[in-house]
């Protein structure tokens, strides 16, 4: 190592980056250093998608090694998103790297909603992203994002899936009609799950978020038993009764060993559409307190805005119509936290071993 490419790898491990909460050196981030002459060629590989977040990086970079001024550097910033590491017992679908389980003790904190906008905030960032609505009995997926009317099926057996804002997406809301209940008992409910995941031709995704139904019942044990989930986030409210749920939601997923990524807190502050006030009608503090208990992180925090519910109610999610706004952005941020909490998992490598078949000859 030169004293150049020394210099330039000291500078850039001064810089935390807010995302991997630490930096880019120790983060294993930096895959090459190269000087030639009076310039330099820094490239970086990032395990999470960052196509809006990437101007800033580079802006921030460029900053810390501006002391270095008798060489010219410029950084190559790329995402390289791979499978991270699951639960035992079960081993990564083919065509889909991570799967995000959103979850929720309760019903009524706005799970689905957060679920679809950080779908569509992880595609906004670059990602290859689906949605797969596990919620059998009340499926909502298919209004929120749009998405209505049924699959194609090319064969007879399996589905394509709807494609919606670029999110490709699939839910049992697309195979009955809206205003029909299902009443069906545990084992069909997740039988349904596992052919709604296994049956639908899903394509090269980098993420594949479920949004699961509320609480710790059948399809919860379902997905963690027998689907390779690489992290969960839990979403709640502020207020005392929805944290007492969600803190039933992290025992449950500890218990079955799938890592929780980190809380959301939604409708965290009221925000009023007339004259701006704000106000904590839900409480305050109560994902942060939940998320230090827990040895968890607050992933972030989302206001209770008649945009966000007016948006998901007409298929018209607020991050995918309004993709600049305060809002979407707030998304983009959690959805960056969540990706980079993923990206700092062990690999998983069971896909790239061989299968032993035993013959007698």
């Amino acid at each position: 190592m030169n004293q150049i490419e020394e210099r330039i790898r000291q500078a850039l491990a001064a810089d935390r980056d807010p995302y991997l909460h630490q930096d880019l050196v120790s983060a294993d981030a930096v895959v090459g250093v190269l000087v030639e002459g009076k310039q330099a060629k820094v490239t970086i590989h990032l395990g999470f998608p960052t196509e809006r977040y990437r101007p800033e990086l580079e802006r921030r970079l460029k900053a810390s090694v501006a002391a270095i001024d008798e060489i010219d550097i410029k950084f190559e910033i790329e995402s390289r998103i791979v499978a991270r590491e699951v639960q035992k017992g079960t081993k990564p679908l083919p065509e889909i790297r991570n799967i995000i389980a959103i979850a929720s003790g309760k019903g009524g904190v706005g799970k689905s909603t957060t679920a679809a906008n950080l779908a569509l905030a992880l595609r906004q960032e670059g990602g290859k992203v689906g949605v797969l609505d596990a919620d059998i009995y009340g499926p909502s997926q298919t209004r929120m994002l749009g998405s209505h009317g049924r699959p194609e099926s090319p064969d007879g057996k399996s589905m394509e899936p709807k494609i919606t804002y670029d999110l490709q997406t699939i839910s049992i809301g697309n195979l009955v009609d809206e205003d029909t209940p299902m009443i069906w008992r545990g084992p069909m409910v997740t039988g349904a799950l596992e052919q709604l995941l296994n049956d639908t031709n899903w394509r090269d995704l980098d993420y594949l978020v479920v949004d699961l139904p509320p609480g710790t019942g059948d399809i919860q044990l379902t997905l963690c038993q027998k689907i390779p989930v690489s992290g969960a986030v839990i979403v709640t409210t502020p207020q005392d009764i929805a944290l007492l749920d969600a803190r039933k939601g992290l025992k449950m997923f500890e218990k079955v060993n799938v890592p929780v990524l980190g809380i959301v807190e939604n409708m965290s502050v009221h925000i009023c559409s007339q004259c701006g006030h704000t106000e904590h009608i839900f409480g305050s503090g109560g994902g942060e307190s939940i998320a230090k208990q827990y040895d968890t992180e607050l992933l972030g925090s989302l206001p209770l805005d008649t945009a966000i519910r007016v948006g998901v109610d007409n298929g018209r999610p607020t991050v995918a119509i309004e993709p600049d706004s305060e809002i979407a952005s707030a998304y983009r941020e959690i959805a960056r936290r969540i990706a980079a909490k993923l990206a700092l998992r062990a690999r998983d490598y069971s896909a790239k071993f061989p299968n032993i078949v035993i013959e007698n000859n």
